[in-house]
């Protein structure tokens, strides 16, 4: 008889907090990609233009991990308007071994949010200067505040600010932030002034033009950049890319076809075959990240299929010790 687990984002939401646990996590996946075999197809995609939604299928087998991960990720970005999330999904967890189902994990994406956001932390653990502690978040969404969550546990950020195009948005969200994280959380409508002085610099949006300029910055700042998961979107200047001290890719193939790298290409400042760091590299220290306390780094987070492998085993890892979710036999 094989046994299946169902687990609902409530399930989930308790046993998968976003902790120092699915840091470490996360940073282990990305170890692996760097120092194991391990079998990551291209995302499959699905663009629905008319509506502003996109569709992606990620998966990835790690060897040494029993179980392996397929992920469904639609994001409609009109959504808000009808008062429902811009994100949800689900993710299938299978036996490495045999391919049975283990587990259908109906997280309507926040392990995608959690994974996400452990992924920021681990970037800004290893590129990011060690004493910062001011942070500046592009976006007001739920990834907003997940990501400037995700920097408390690795740096000892004590105030941040948040910019968005809604200033209404990030007003709320710097509210929320401020009581729930105990520092300063502050809603800048200057996008160039909640750069300024900041230490690391988060941007979390959909948009499809640039938000961060390159003369903006300024020296010993961190950059990551999540929200280029699509060719079309775009949120640093290209020109940033090439004149950074440090730029590192979570996949080199996937930013070359979809990440900001994506965009320095298409402009012509950057060759398509152009070697850089990927941030698995970079944590198993066979790549060199940040080399002094002045230089710009860059990390560009297009999501990988290890990440989602990552996060759904320690899920099924946490329901089975917790007895949680609901068991399926056939």
């Amino acid at each position: 008889m094989a046994r299946m687990t169902i687990l609902t984002e409530a399930d989930l939401r308790k046993i998968v907090p976003l902790d120092i646990d699915a840091v470490a996590c996360v940073e282990d996946a990305f170890r692996a990609l760097a120092t194991k075999a391990v079998a990551m197809p291209p995302i499959l995609r699905l663009d629905i233009p008319e509506y502003r939604g996109e569709v992606d299928v990620k998966t990835a087998y790690v060897p040494g991990i029993d179980g392996f991960a397929i992920k469904i990720s639609p994001g409609f970005f009109d959504n808000p308007k009808l008062g429902l999330p811009s994100v949800n999904g689900m993710m299938v967890l299978l036996s490495s071994r045999t391919g049975l189902v283990e587990a259908l994990l109906l997280d309507n994406g926040y392990l995608t949010d959690v994974r996400t956001a452990a992924a920021g932390a681990v970037a800004a653990k290893h590129l990011s200067r060690a004493d910062a502690s001011v942070a500046t978040i592009f976006g007001a969404g739920v990834q907003a505040g997940l990501q400037l969550q995700a920097l408390t546990l690795v740096r000892p950020i004590a105030s941040a600010r948040i910019w968005a195009r809604d200033m209404a948005k990030a007003e709320q969200a710097a509210r929320a932030l401020t009581e729930q994280l105990g520092f300063p959380v502050a809603a800048i409508a200057d996008p160039q002034q909640a750069v300024h002085s900041a230490d690391i610099i988060v941007t979390t949006t959909p948009s499809d033009t640039p938000i961060l300029q390159k003369t903006w910055l300024q020296p010993g700042q961190h950059i990551t950049a999540m929200g280029s998961d699509a060719e079309h979107k775009n949120e640093l200047a290209p020109d940033i890319i090439t004149w950074a001290d440090v730029y590192v890719a979570d996949s080199l193939k996937q930013t070359r076809r979809l990440g900001e790298l994506h965009h320095a290409i298409a402009a012509g400042l950057v060759k398509s075959d152009d070697e850089f760091a990927e941030l698995g590299a970079v944590v198993a220290a066979t790549s060199t990240g940040r080399l002094s306390q002045t230089d710009i780094t860059i990390a560009d987070l297009t999501g990988t299929g290890v990440q989602d492998t990552a996060i759904a085993t320690l899920a099924r890892d946490r329901a089975r010790k917790a007895k949680a979710g609901t068991d399926f036999e056939s």
